[in-house]
C-alpha cells in the first residue's frame, strides 16, 4: 500500500540538495570533485566566488591603481593651466571672432586675474594659484585640448564618468575593477570620496549600472574624522566578530541553497558580497581612514583641511590595495564660479593645492607614482569671455565664467605617463580645442591602455550587445604615453 504523503511535500528533498545537507556538505564537495575529476564538471572561476579577485588587463599595463582628483563645476582652464595673453589685449573688448555657444549669454573678453608663470626643466606655464601642483610640473602632462559635447553639468558628469551623456551605463572606476579586481579583498575595489554630500548626479556618478553590483564605488562623506560616521554601520556593536561569522555563514549557506532553486540572480549575488566585504572591512577600514597613524611630517606636507585629509586617505587606500580612488572636491558644484571667479577660483585651490602638490611627490617618494595613474579635472571647462547677467541664473556681478566644452585643460601623471609636456591647444582665446583635439572618449581609451586594456576589447554583454566605457568610440592618445 501506498502511503499518503499528502501535507509533506515540504519534507521531500533532491538529491542534491540531500548531498549538501548529509555530513555538513562534504558529501556535495566530494561528488564535485570526483566530477571535476572525471571531466564532467568544470571548476567555477575564482572571479564566481569573488568577483573582486586579482585579474590580468590584457597586456602588461604601466599603472596599477588610478586616484580621479575631479573638480566638480568645471574650473576655468585660462585661469589655471592654460595662459591666454591675448584677453588682456581684447581686455573688456568683443573677440574678433564669434563666441560660441554655451549654456548662457557671454559678452567681452575676460582676463585671467591671475599670474602665470614657467616651472620646471619642461617650463611650462601654471597659474599662481597652482604654485604647489607646479613643482611637479615635469612629472606631469597637460592636456590644453580637451573637448566634451553640451556644456551642461549632468550630461558632461555623465559622459566624463560614464562615457554616456544620456544612458545608463557603469562608470569608469566600475569599469576598471571589473578589469583588474582588487588587490585587497578587505576593502572595495573602487572608492569615491567626497565631502559634505553628494555631487550632482549622485551616486550615478560611480554606479556599476548593469555591471555586477560588487563593481560599484563605495561612497564616503570625508568631512567626518569618526570612522563610524565616515562609514555607516562599520561595527557591528552588537556581536562580536565570531558571531558576526556564524551568522554570515547560515546567511551565505540560505542564500546558496535559494540560488540552486531559481535562475541566476546577480542582486542576490551584490548582497552576498556586500555582506561579506562588510564583515571584512571592520579590520581594514579603521586603519585605512585613521591619518592620524601617519608621521608629522606627511601631515604637514599635506597641510590642513578637509581637502588634505581625503587626498591623504586616498594615498593610504591606494598603497592597501584599493583599485580605483575617486576624489571629489565637495557636494554640489564648488567649482562652477558664474561669479567671483577671482575670489572662488583662489579659495578653491588654495583648499587643494598644497594637498595634491605633497600626493605627487609623496607617491613619488614612495616609488608608487610610477604605476599610479593620477588625473585631474572636471566636467569641462569655462569661457574666456565673461558671463553677462542673466535673472535667476547668476547674481549679476558681470565677474565670472560660464561653461565651455568647447576646449579645456586636464592633466595626467604618473602611470607610465610622459610628463613635462603640454599636449594640444586651445585657440588663441581658450574658446575651443583646434590642435590634437582630445575627446573624452579618447581620454577615457588613454587611460584604459595605460591599465593595460585595450578599450575594444573590454566588454561586457547585457541585452543582447556589448557594451564598453568608450561606446563605439576613442581612440589612444600615444603620444601621452612614456
Amino acid at each position: 500500500m501506498t502511503p499518503d504523503l499528502t501535507g509533506l511535500d515540504h519534507l521531500l528533498v533532491s538529491r542534491r540538495e540531500m548531498l549538501c545537507r548529509s555530513g555538513m556538505g562534504f558529501a556535495a564537495l566530494g561528488l564535485a570533485g570526483v566530477l571535476a575529476s572525471d571531466g564532467r564538471l568544470s571548476a567555477a572561476p575564482e572571479t564566481a566566488i569573488n568577483p573582486l579577485t586579482p585579474r590580468g588587463p590584457h597586456f602588461p599595463g604601466k599603472a596599477k591603481r588610478v586616484i580621479h582628483l575631479f573638480m566638480n563645476g568645471g574650473p576655468s582652464h585660462v585661469d589655471t593651466f592654460d595662459p591666454k595673453p591675448s584677453l588682456d589685449t581684447y581686455a573688456g573688448k568683443t573677440l574678433p571672432m564669434p563666441n560660441l555657444p554655451t549654456e548662457r549669454k557671454t559678452g567681452a573678453a575676460f582676463p585671467s586675474p591671475f599670474k602665470f608663470q614657467k616651472y620646471g626643466q619642461s617650463g611650462i606655464e601654471v597659474s599662481e594659484i597652482f604654485a604647489n601642483v607646479a613643482k611637479n610640473i615635469d612629472d606631469i602632462a597637460v592636456i590644453r585640448s580637451m573637448h566634451a559635447d553640451v556644456p551642461n553639468h549632468e550630461p558632461s558628469l555623465m559622459l566624463m564618468n560614464c562615457g554616456d551623456a544620456r544612458q545608463i551605463r557603469p562608470s569608469m572606476g566600475s569599469w576598471v575593477t571589473y578589469g583588474l579586481g582588487s588587490e585587497n579583498q578587505n576593502l572595495p575595489g573602487f572608492i569615491a570620496m567626497c565631502p559634505g554630500g553628494y555631487p550632482i548626479q549622485e551616486t550615478q556618478n560611480w554606479q556599476s549600472a548593469f555591471l555586477p553590483g560588487a563593481y560599484q564605488g563605495t561612497y564616503i562623506d570625508t568631512r567626518h574624522t569618526d570612522i563610524e560616521k565616515l562609514i555607516e554601520h562599520i561595527k557591528n556593536n552588537s556581536l562580536p566578530l565570531a558571531d558576526q561569522r556564524r551568522q554570515l555563514d547560515l546567511l551565505r549557506a540560505m542564500n546558496e541553497r535559494h540560488r540552486q532553486r531559481h535562475q541566476p540572480d546577480g542582486q542576490l549575488d551584490a548582497r552576498i558580497q556586500s555582506f561579506e566585504l562588510a564583515y571584512r572591512m571592520q579590520m581594514d577600514a579603521s586603519d585605512a581612514f585613521d591619518v592620524g597613524k601617519e608621521p608629522q611630517h606627511i601631515r604637514d606636507m599635506y597641510g590642513p583641511g578637509t581637502q588634505a585629509r581625503q587626498i591623504l586617505i586616498a594615498r593610504r587606500l591606494l598603497e592597501r590595495g584599493v583599485r580605483f580612488v575617486q576624489v571629489w572636491h565637495g557636494e554640489g558644484q564648488p567649482w562652477d564660479n558664474h561669479d567671483d571667479i577671482e575670489v572662488n577660483h583662489r579659495r578653491l585651490a588654495k583648499e587643494c593645492d598644497q594637498a595634491i602638490g605633497a600626493l605627487l611627490r609623496d607617491l613619488k617618494q614612495r616609488g608608487m607614482l610610477e604605476d599610479t595613474l593620477v588625473i585631474w579635472g572636471g566636467e569641462f571647462g569655462r569661457t574666456p569671455t565673461v558671463e553677462l547677467p542673466t535673472p535667476g541664473a547668476n547674481a549679476g556681478k558681470i565677474n565670472g565664467r560660464d561653461h565651455n566644452h568647447h576646449g579645456f585643460s586636464m592633466w595626467m601623471a604618473g602611470g607610465g605617463v610622459k610628463g613635462g609636456q603640454i599636449y594640444g591647444a586651445t585657440d588663441e582665446f581658450g574658446f575651443k580645442a583646434v590642435e590634437k583635439q582630445v575627446h573624452v572618449h579618447d581620454l577615457q581609451a588613454t587611460i584604459l591602455h595605460l591599465l593595460g586594456f585595450d578599450h575594444e576589447r573590454l566588454t561586457y554583454r547585457y541585452a543582447g550587445r556589448d557594451f564598453r566605457l568608450t561606446d563605439v568610440h576613442g581612440n589612444v592618445v600615444k603620444d601621452l604615453i612614456a
